[in-house]
């Protein structure tokens, strides 16, 4: 007796169920908002929830550009003879100490406020009409949300890392449709997500001016922020009118203020632990191919010898990021912002600093193709990962290791901690 065929609303649902969908939002500007709505379901993340009709054809395309089934390093035509290439970190032109002149900005800003300072150089020299970036949410407090800057001071604004879910790519269509050139600025996840819709919209290549990055160490899972809110101080997500997660110094306190006036602030090693020991990730970002932003103009990290910060330097730490020029594109931005005072470039540094500031990242680097080839063995979704090296990186891995992150992955399906519930839109009690 053959099986049912699988429509394409269960195919959407697949990618969320096996714990690969990223929430950046591109499958509801693909569809429409009558038809998939990327909100806040029943487990606090954001994921698509079918509320129309779906068609085959739709998620064909929505598969195709989905970064939970496809991820793709940087675009080989933007690649040239003065790309390096390293096998962990990937494709470079140049990489550097920098941070923000402006020390308002580099005070406000996440580590040493590069990202910030060049989107406002973006902006200033009207390169662009707009940033597509992702500022507090105005509902949650704790996740972000698309915004669009138009003004040095809106991206300053906007300033500061964002740990929780955001969906900045939920009408990108529409905002293609415009036809003015802008900068977008994501999670490496997003950027990818962006990339694969050029393959099929040439007005992305056309309109998107610039791409730049954080290199990411993943977000807090939204139920874990929320017990770590009741627990420590009796408050719910819905109470908050500012959750901060760091920045006004480096990493800066942790603050969060609520609708009746209270307000708190600790230090941001009391919260994550010298280790980051209290720090949880979404699945899939245990499993992510590409935290470093491979597929950016730039891409900023921080550089904590270690990947945490030392609590008896952090709160006179005036933070300076690790820059990754990947482009011609990135590199004459990131030549122009210094030349017109806008960042500051300190010195060269190659990637085995960033190996000693980033060990995490390399770590999972060298451990994905394991974990994606024990997902798969169990029938679990795997992305695609194309030009990002994982068969090369897999081979420098001893068989002791590559058995136990693949035997660790088929685990983690089979007790359930690679998966998520079908999405339900949440609602208010």
């Amino acid at each position: 007796m053959s099986n049912p065929p699988v429509t394409p609303t269960e195919r959407l649902y697949k990618i969320v169920q096996d714990g690969m969908c990223v929430g950046c939002g591109l499958c509801q500007s693909i569809a429409g908002p009558d038809t998939i709505r990327v909100a806040r379901v029943e487990n606090g993340y954001e994921r698509p929830v079918v509320t129309g009709t779906l068609d085959h054809e739709t998620m064909d395309r929505i598969e195709d550009v989905c970064p939970g089934k496809r991820l793709e390093g940087l675009p080989p035509e933007l690649q040239n003879a003065n790309t390096q290439m390293d096998m962990v970190w990937g494709p470079y032109q140049s990489m550097a100490l920098a941070y923000a002149t402006d020390p308002e900005v580099r005070f406000k800003g996440s580590k040493g406020g590069v990202l910030t300072a060049l989107g406002q150089y973006l902006i200033d020299t009207k390169k662009v009409v707009f940033i597509l970036h992702v500022k507090q949410s105005g509902t949650y407090a704790t996740f972000g949300e698309r915004h669009e800057s138009h003004s040095a001071a809106d991206v300053l604004d906007g300033a500061g890392s964002r740990y929780g879910p955001a969906a900045p790519l939920v009408d990108v269509l529409e905002v293609l449709d415009r036809g003015q050139p802008f900068a977008f600025v994501g999670k490496p996840c997003d950027i990818s997500a962006l990339r694969n819709l050029a393959r099929h919209d040439p007005r992305v290549n056309e309109l998107v001016k610039y791409w730049l990055t954080p290199v990411c160490g993943g977000f807090m899972p939204p139920q874990d922020m929320t017990r770590f809110l009741r627990q420590k101080y009796d408050v719910e997500n819905e109470a908050l009118t500012e959750y901060r997660f760091r920045g006004h110094g480096c990493p800066g306190k942790m603050r969060f203020a609520t609708k009746d006036g209270e307000a708190q602030e600790f230090r941001y090693t009391d919260f994550w632990g010298t280790d980051q020991s209290m720090w949880t990730l979404p699945f899939r970002c245990k499993v992510c191919p590409d935290g470093i932003g491979e597929a950016a103009d730039i891409a900023a990290s921080d550089t904590w010898p270690g990947g945490s910060p030392d609590p008896s330097t952090e709160d006179d730490d005036l933070g300076t990021n690790a820059v990754i020029a990947r482009t011609k594109a990135g590199l004459d931005l990131l030549n122009a912002a210094q030349e017109a005072g806008y960042v500051t470039v300190e010195n060269e540094c190659n990637p085995r600093y960033l190996d000693e500031v980033q060990p995490h990242q390399t770590k999972k680097k060298l451990a994905v193709l394991a974990r994606f080839e024990g997902l798969r063995a169990e029938g679990h979704t795997v992305p695609r990962a194309v030009g990002l090296r994982l068969d090369e990186l897999k081979a420098t891995l001893s068989d002791e290791d590559y058995k136990w992150q693949f035997d660790g992955a088929r685990e983690r399906v089979r007790v359930g901690k690679a998966s998520e519930p079908t999405p339900k839109l949440w609602e208010r009690q």
